[in-house]
């Protein structure tokens, strides 16, 4: 069903993207870099978070980690993750998979500067082995994303270099 709801999300919103399916599985960053012939950071990566009493997903380049001070700042209290049935109850989407197409709950989506790095990324689309290549700013603005600074900046590279 979940990689139903993303290929009916770009049917109707972006009908030049497809899908890619793989043979092998895509369900972490590094096998998704392998399977799609990308540098690890050029995977978009989604986290399911619960801050308060409210759900969010947070996309963030595949070698991002989540900083627990930025966080906290940015929303207010420490984000702390879902666990694998409440991400797929909310999102319809396994993990490995998630992504912010085709969601079951609407959700707050935030984009992580980070991601500004590269011209296009390749986020999961759905299932284990499914992905797109889309840019980054169309896929912020296809899921009305807000963008945010909430991870650690890449090594070797200050926050601002990250995000060129």
């Amino acid at each position: 069903m979940s990689l139903q709801s993303v290929k009916a999300f770009f049917a109707e919103h972006a009908p030049d993207i497809d899908v890619i399916e793989t043979t092998s599985s895509s369900a972490t960053v590094a096998l998704a870099a392998e399977a799609h012939g990308v540098e690890p950071a050029q995977i978009a990566k989604t986290i399911c978070m619960r801050v308060g009493e409210r759900v969010i997903l947070v996309v963030a380049r595949g070698d991002a980690r989540i900083d627990n001070r930025k966080s906290r700042d940015a929303f207010g209290a420490k984000p702390r993750m879902l666990d694998v049935e409440q991400v797929a109850e909310l999102t319809s989407h396994p993990v490995g998979g998630v992504c912010p197409f085709g969601l079951a709950t609407p959700l707050k989506i935030y984009c992580d500067v980070s991601l500004r790095a590269y011209d296009e990324v390749v986020p999961a689309a759905g299932a284990t082995n499914a992905a797109v290549r889309i840019g980054v700013e169309r896929m912020a603005a296809l899921v009305g994303a807000e963008w945010c600074d909430i991870c650690q900046a890449a090594i070797g590279k200050t926050d601002a270099e990250a995000a060129e």
